[in-house]
C-alpha cells in the first residue's frame, strides 16, 4: 500500500506555495536534497509526477494542481489538531508563521516579537516580509501584520494601538534646486518617486486638511515597487518621494531629508494584527496575540 508522511505532503505545500525546492527547504529547515529526495519518494509511491522540473523553471502537473487542492485544507486541519493537543502543554511551543509588510516588521520585532520569544523560549517567530497582500490561509501563515485598511473583512484583528502617518520628503539639495510645493496640486510641477502597488496599479499620493481631500497623480522619471529603493533616489536628489513616516522619520532627524506639505498627511488608523476565525488557535498564537492586546493598550495610553 502507497504512504506518505507529514514530511512528503508539506513538502509539496511548501514547494508550491514558494515555487522553488531552495525557498522551500529553507521554510522547512532542510537540506535541498532531502527536499528533493522526499518529492522523489512521494511521486514513485503515488505514480505520477507532481512538478515539471528543469534547470530553469519548476511548476506544477494537472495531478500535482490536484493534490495541492485536494491536500492543502486537509493538511491545514491535521497542523491544527497537532497544534491543538500541544496547547495542553503548560508552555506554548512550536512555530508561529508571520506575514507583514516590511515597514510592519520593523515596527512589531522588538516591542511585540522579541518580548514574546523571552517570555516564551520553546517558541519559533518565522517572519516573511513583502510588499505585496497575501492571503495567509492559503500560504500557510498563521498571521498577517498590515495598515487596517488593508486587512480583507473576512479576519479578526487586533490593532496595535500607534496611529500611522505618511511623510512627503525632498533633500535639502533637490528643493534648493526646484522650490517647495506648498499644496498638493504644486507636485504636478516636480518630480516624484512613483511607486507601483502589488496590483500593478500605480499609487496615487493622498493627502487631507480641514476636510478636504485630494490624491494627486503624480509625475515623474522612475517608477519603483520598493519603498527602501525609493529612498535611495530621494536621498539622490532625484525627486520627492512619498513614504510612511517611520521609513524615513531618522532621514528627518538628522536632515538628510526635508518633511514637506506636513499638514495635509494626518493620522490615519495603524497596524494590526489579523489572524481567520474559523481555524483553532493553536496555544502560541493565542499567547503572541495576548501580548498584542496588552501592547496595544499601553501604546494607546
Amino acid at each position: 500500500m502507497n504512504k506518505a508522511g507529514l514530511t512528503e505532503l508539506n513538502a509539496v505545500i511548501a514547494i508550491a506555495r514558494r515555487g522553488t525546492f531552495r525557498a522551500a527547504a529553507i521554510d522547512l529547515d532542510m537540506s535541498t536534497t532531502a527536499l528533493s529526495l522526499a518529492i522523489n519518494k512521494l511521486e514513485a509511491n503515488l505514480g505520477v509526477r507532481l512538478f515539471n522540473r528543469t534547470t530553469r523553471s519548476l511548476s506544477l502537473t494537472g495531478a500535482g494542481r490536484l493534490f495541492v487542492e485536494q491536500v492543502g485544507p486537509a493538511l491545514q486541519d491535521i497542523h491544527g489538531a497537532l497544534e491543538a493537543v500541544r496547547s495542553e502543554r503548560d508552555t506554548p511551543s512550536g512555530t508561529i508563521r508571520i506575514n507583514a509588510a516590511p515597514f510592519a516588521a520593523r515596527e512589531i520585532i522588538s516591542p511585540l516579537v522579541l518580548e514574546y520569544l523571552r517570555r516564551y523560549p520553546d517558541m519559533v517567530v518565522d517572519i516573511v516580509t513583502e510588499g505585496k497582500l497575501v492571503d495567509i490561509v492559503a500560504d500557510g501563515f498563521d498571521i498577517g501584520v498590515r495598515v487596517a485598511g488593508l486587512v480583507p473583512t473576512d479576519m479578526i484583528t487586533v490593532a496595535l494601538g500607534r496611529p500611522q502617518r505618511y511623510a512627503v520628503v525632498a533633500s535639502p539639495k533637490y528643493l534648493e534646486k526646484h522650490g517647495t510645493p506648498l499644496v498638493p496640486p504644486d507636485l504636478l510641477s516636480h518630480q516624484c518617486i512613483r511607486v507601483r502597488l502589488p496590483d500593478g496599479a500605480i499609487f496615487r499620493w493622498r493627502f487631507e486638511k480641514d476636510g478636504e481631500t485630494a490624491q494627486i497623480d503624480v509625475r515623474g522619471q522612475i517608477i519603483l515597487d520598493e519603498a527602501s529603493l525609493a529612498r535611495v533616489a530621494v536621498l539622490e536628489d532625484t525627486g520627492i518621494g512619498f513614504f510612511m513616516e517611520q521609513s524615513v522619520l531618522a532621514d528627518i532627524e538628522e536632515g538628510r531629508l526635508i518633511r514637506i506639505l506636513n499638514d495635509w498627511t494626518p493620522p490615519f488608523p495603524g497596524l494590526c494584527l489579523y489572524y481567520p476565525g474559523r481555524r483553532n488557535l493553536s496555544a502560541g498564537v493565542k499567547a503572541f496575540l495576548a501580548l498584542a492586546r496588552v501592547h496595544a493598550t499601553a501604546q494607546a495610553r
